[in-house]
């Protein structure tokens, strides 16, 4: 059975794109799905300086093999000030330590979306140019808008006309 990791690249309890990463998780059939929870990866802020002092901290390898079980891993990013959220950057930046191509080539989908308009298009852009560098196969991406309006906790994505390009998106991808 193919194995999809999937999370929100975000430290908060309610995130609404650990919801849309877990939603289009389930969207794969007969897969076994793990959603991280960016909260079990808390270290310390990443520096060259503590890396010398004390290492890697195991919390990352911990990560970085959790993306190397993957057959498929779903991010769905939050969007700080135009860019990834602070909690994810550091478990980025401490796994890349580790191997630059931190996404091991894996086929990786990544998402977006915020309670706005534009769907934390910024930082999905970010991350569709960035991560083939750091390893990602990235199979397709998709940013959903003013989440609150078009999403539902128990449907998923209610908007037909987002509703389509995600299916199309999801279905492009075999697992």
């Amino acid at each position: 059975m193919k194995k999809i990791i999937a999370f929100g690249a975000s430290s908060s309890k309610t995130s609404i794109n650990k919801q849309l990463a877990t939603y289009t998780a389930n969207q794969f059939k007969n897969t076994l799905i793990e959603v991280l929870d960016l909260n079990n990866y808390e270290m310390p802020i990443f520096s060259s300086d503590k890396e010398a002092q004390t290492g890697i901290p195991q919390l990352a390898q911990d990560f970085y093999n959790k993306i190397g079980s993957a057959d498929l891993i779903i991010i769905s990013f939050a969007e700080h000030n135009g860019a990834y959220s602070a909690a994810f950057k550091n478990i980025f930046d401490w796994a890349s330590r580790i191997n630059a191509k931190t996404f091991q080539d894996k086929p990786t989908l990544l998402l977006a979306t915020s309670p706005g308009p534009r769907g934390g298009s910024n930082v999905l852009e970010i991350a569709k140019s960035r991560f083939p560098f750091q390893g990602a196969d990235v199979k397709g991406s998709f940013s959903l808008p003013s989440f609150y309006e078009n999403f539902d906790v128990t449907i998923g994505i209610i908007n037909d006309d987002l509703k389509k390009p995600f299916m199309e998106i999801v279905n492009s991808i075999s697992l």
